[in-house]
């Protein structure tokens, strides 16, 4: 019997009353492994006016009770690590290692909220002007939104609202309708870690759903990481409704390869940067820029590439599983025809990659281009898939020059013994994250995951100091106490006196 995957509204776990179904389904194979009702009108409007009025109490309890419902909940987390990991991985596909990764990076950014007194502390100025001291508060907003995708179920909505909750906010999470069970769970064990029962809500279904969130005057904030032109639209709609917004889009991600790069390191670090998790990652690694005689590696790398296998997430020797569905495979496979008929060369062929007794799943086998030019489809869009373009340049300048000229920003990396080399690149791309001699570098939660140029829409990103002044106001106070009765004349100037 399939799961019915539930919503979390008004402090109450349902299934719903919608009568429009969305089956989920196990990539591996493509059948339905559970069913969800999405949310009506109604069902949205009552999530938000369950937050907001759990809102009002929440924002007056004590930061100090705050962070110890975050300390519960972080333990909570790592006592269930393998069960969610083992959710996690049935409906994305996902290796079991893969899974447990996606896990743990956001049980990080849950240990990173259980600070918040500290992370909200506010500033102080005695006698900035005679007898008189300003200081400012941090203080929550009100109702958050957290829109997030497929191919993070546990690491992305743990970026959203323990954060947002422990500023004081309310919360209703909107997960992808892909693998919801993941971000169930991660509630579940929020009410379990003694969250106030309404200030989180969890509802299910498609852009109806979002469109209503967007639209709603008492929802004060948005966060999404998803695909461009989604992050596009969220962002235009939100912010013309007032609302505050950070939109994670889509990514290109370059690693730069210097001639006196450690050669083993960069070839292992770009298979598991570009094929790793089927390569559906916003920080994989789809462009290896190869700079000068680091061009003479790319057989060697194509042929590391040729030994990797896909497989069943509870395969201990599967590298990797299948994409989360047919529509993204076939666009992978697209992709790659049409690199080929580009005049790209193909090294490495996985485009007929199937899995014996498992042939109807969206699998795709790794991939790597040669003579790869930025004209290309390959090169300009988001593959989102196990497939690494190689580009070749005589220089680092020449390197930097074309990172720089990609529309977006999200992360890079260098490989390179070389300090200046590694200096020069780091000061001059263009780029949010950088890697040196690191492939994919996602920042730990205390700094924030910075994407740059069409990789972001927004003013303040994810997690770190800058989630915490997203989910928060300032409120400044100028204050003078009069020690007697002395009346000064009126002050007909804006200086303080």
């Amino acid at each position: 019997m399939m799961k019915q995957v539930q919503h979390y509204i008004n402090g109450q776990f349902t299934q719903g009353a919608g009568t429009q179904q969305i089956l989920v389904t196990n990539p591996a194979n493509n059948q339905a492994i559970s069913t969800i009702n999405c949310a009506t009108a109604d069902e949205v409007n009552q999530a938000v006016q369950s937050a907001k009025q759990a809102y009002m109490s929440w924002r007056e309890v004590p930061v100090s009770e705050r962070a110890r419902v975050m300390l519960r909940y972080q333990q909570l987390l790592k006592d269930h690590h393998d069960e969610l990991a083992e959710i996690l991985a049935l409906e994305t596909g996902k290796t079991l290692i893969d899974a447990k990764g996606d896990v743990w990076r956001g049980i990080e950014v849950a240990e990173h909220a259980c600070n918040i007194a500290s992370l909200m502390m506010g500033e102080t100025v005695e006698n900035v002007a005679r007898d008189i001291d300003c200081y400012s508060y941090t203080q929550p907003l009100g109702v958050c939104v957290g829109i997030t995708p497929f191919n993070f179920p546990a690491m992305i909505p743990l970026w959203m609202f323990p954060l947002a909750v422990a500023c004081g906010n309310s919360f209703i999470l909107k997960p992808s309708e892909q693998d919801p069970m993941t971000p169930q769970r991660l509630i579940e064990l929020f009410i379990e870690a003694g969250a106030p029962a309404h200030i989180v809500q969890l509802l299910h279904g498609d852009k109806a759903v979002v469109d209503q969130l967007l639209l709603d005057s008492d929802v004060k904030a948005v966060s999404f990481v998803g695909s461009v032109n989604v992050g596009k639209y969220i962002y235009k709609t939100g912010t013309e409704n007032l609302k505050r917004v950070q939109a994670f889009a889509g990514a290109k991600n370059h690693c730069v390869i210097m001639p006196d790069a450690n050669k083993g390191q960069v070839l292992n670090n770009l298979v598991g940067a570009s094929v790793g998790a089927g390569g559906q990652r916003c920080m994989a690694i789809s462009v290896a820029v190869f700079v000068g005689e680091s061009k003479q590696w790319i057989d060697e790398l194509a042929a590391k590439l040729a030994e990797v296998k896909p497989g069943l997430w509870d395969d201990p020797d599967a590298a990797y599983g299948p994409l989360i569905n047919p529509q993204a495979k076939q666009r992978v496979l697209n992709l790659i025809a049409e690199g080929k008929a580009q005049g790209a060369t193909c090294l490495l062929d996985g485009s007929e990659f199937t899995l014996a007794g498992y042939e109807s799943g969206n699998w795709v086998g790794p991939t790597l281009f040669t003579d790869v030019t930025p004209t290309m489809g390959i090169y300009q869009q988001e593959i989102f898939g196990p497939v690494l373009c190689c580009v070749c340049v005589d220089s680092l300048e020449e390197a930097i020059a074309l990172v720089n000229a990609n529309p977006y920003g999200n992360g890079t990396s260098i490989f390179t013994a070389s300090g200046g080399a590694a200096r020069q690149y780091q000061h001059q791309v263009e780029v949010g994250q950088v890697g040196i001699n690191v492939a994919i570098p996602v920042p730990l939660p205390f700094f924030s995951f910075t994407g740059w140029k069409g990789s972001f829409y927004g003013d303040q990103h994810a997690y770190g100091k800058q989630a915490i002044r997203f989910y928060t106001e300032t409120k400044t106070v100028t204050a003078r106490w009069f020690d007697d009765d002395s009346v000064s004349g009126p002050n007909m100037t804006i200086n303080l006196k």
